[in-house]
């Protein structure tokens, strides 16, 4: 799955190879699922095709790749989508939905092997329109530093628990289950704790896992849990640093308990039980 630090990932593995590239053909082996509001495949190629990419940026867990000043493609890759370097003779692998072919350079691939990835290409001036929810992203842990006691106040008067708060994107942007997991296990923090009660020093602990945890995840290319590759077909080196996601009933890695689960909005969180 990808969650933040997978996507800022992605970004910068893109604005290397790609930026200043000119695509040269698209093609659509997918569905038109993955081009919500095209009319056709074709529309698509041809809103591409001659454009060159002057940059790749990311806002939330959108990508937002730069086709001059009055167009962009936003990317939004969902739990099972990526992006892959090939080359015109690599054969396309399972799931591929799209093909930008460069000019000078290969090509870029979409591949999702569910149905949540999607690529849409518009005016500029439409993007707030078109994603509503990007007007209101909350903390971004890379792109938004800021001191623990302006984290301390976005926490004030939230009735909240912790937990909801992490995977809310108003809040704090990117982190899904597998990250609010480990964040809260680093803070040592229960997932029922109502986000306003928290002392001093568990907000300075929360705060640090946070920034902490996407990071040092970010330093080994990410968690390939779930079967996530990278631009380049390669597994990320943080899943031996994931405390507790995905291991359930056994040890923590610091030895300190057993990683006990429960079902929460049906979703499995995974702690320990000396997370108060």
């Amino acid at each position: 799955m990808a969650e933040l630090p997978e996507i800022e990932i992605a970004r910068r593995d893109l604005e290397k190879e790609i930026a200043s590239r000119r695509i040269k053909t698209v093609e659509v082996p997918g569905t038109k699922k993955t081009l919500p509001a095209m009319r056709s495949k074709q529309q698509f190629a041809d809103l591409l095709e001659g454009s060159k990419i002057e940059s790749v940026s990311r806002e939330g867990t959108l990508l937002l790749f730069d086709l001059g000043p009055e167009k962009i493609m936003v990317a939004r890759l969902g739990a099972t989508g990526s992006f892959r370097r090939a080359t015109s003779r690599t054969p396309h692998e399972p799931g591929t939905k799209v093909v930008l072919t460069f000019t000078k350079g290969g090509q870029l691939r979409l591949v999702d092997t569910g149905a949540e990835a999607i690529l849409r290409v518009f005016a500029r001036k439409r993007y707030f329109k078109l994603f509503p929810g990007q007007a209101d992203l909350g903390f971004d842990p890379v792109d938004m530093p800021m001191p623990w006691t302006d984290f301390a106040l976005m926490l004030r008067g939230r009735s909240e628990t912790i937990r909801e708060l992490l995977l809310d994107q108003s809040f704090v942007v990117g982190l899904g289950p597998m990250y609010s997991d480990e964040v809260l296990h680093a803070a040592r923090l229960s997932h029922a704790r109502v986000a306003s009660r928290l002392n001093t020093q568990e907000v300075r602990r929360l705060y640090r896992a946070i920034v902490e945890t996407v990071h040092n995840s970010i330093k080994y290319r990410g968690a390939g849990t779930g079967g996530h590759l990278d631009i380049f077909g390669k597994s990320g080196g943080f899943d031996p640093y994931l405390e507790v996601f995905g291991r359930a009933g056994e040890r923590c890695r610091n030895g300190r308990g057993n990683v006990l689960t429960t079902v929460i909005g049906d979703m499995t969180h995974h702690y320990c039980d000396y997370q108060v």
